[in-house]
């Protein structure tokens, strides 16, 4: 039931919502499970990378800064870190530091595009969904400073 269990939770994020089950379930069954004390450093920044991170339980930091020394973003469940490596190879922007005991599920870059290869409904559901985040994203930004000038 295990595998059923965490089809679940990658279905309560968004991202993964837009998944066949069939889909869904390849990814379950390829990820690893990985449990963090509080303090542990899940990545650094500037590291390359080649998965992702469902965070399932407690909390994750993000310091964009590496050294603690900036204002860190607190990810909770069922946040997905990492979304961008599960596409295309990059660099960490930031350091993921366990703020107190968590659990993520790994989940690799070479599995997520052969499941988006084989899945292709998958794939442009997928798509559409991204789509429509960085639009919002991207009317936030425009919200906050203000509609570029013509």
């Amino acid at each position: 039931m295990a595998l059923e269990d965490d089809v679940a939770k990658l279905k309560r994020n968004a991202t993964f919502a837009a998944l066949e089950p069939d889909a869904l379930r390849l990814l379950a069954f390829s990820a690893e499970t990985k449990v963090l004390r509080a303090g542990d450093i899940l990545f650094r920044r500037d590291e390359p990378s080649n998965c992702g991170f469902l965070l399932l339980s407690g909390s994750i930091a993000l310091d964009p800064s590496g050294d603690g020394s900036a204002a860190a973003r607190i990810l909770r469940p069922p946040a997905l870190i990492g979304e961008i490596a599960l596409i295309t190879e990059t660099l960490r922007p930031a350091t993921a530091i366990a703020r107190e005991p968590s659990t993520v599920l790994r989940l690799s870059q070479q599995m997520f595009r052969r499941v988006l290869s084989e899945y292709p409904q998958s794939a442009e559901r997928l798509r559409l969904a991204l789509a429509a985040r960085l639009a919002e994203f991207t009317a936030e930004i425009e919200k906050a400073w203000g509609a570029p000038s013509a």
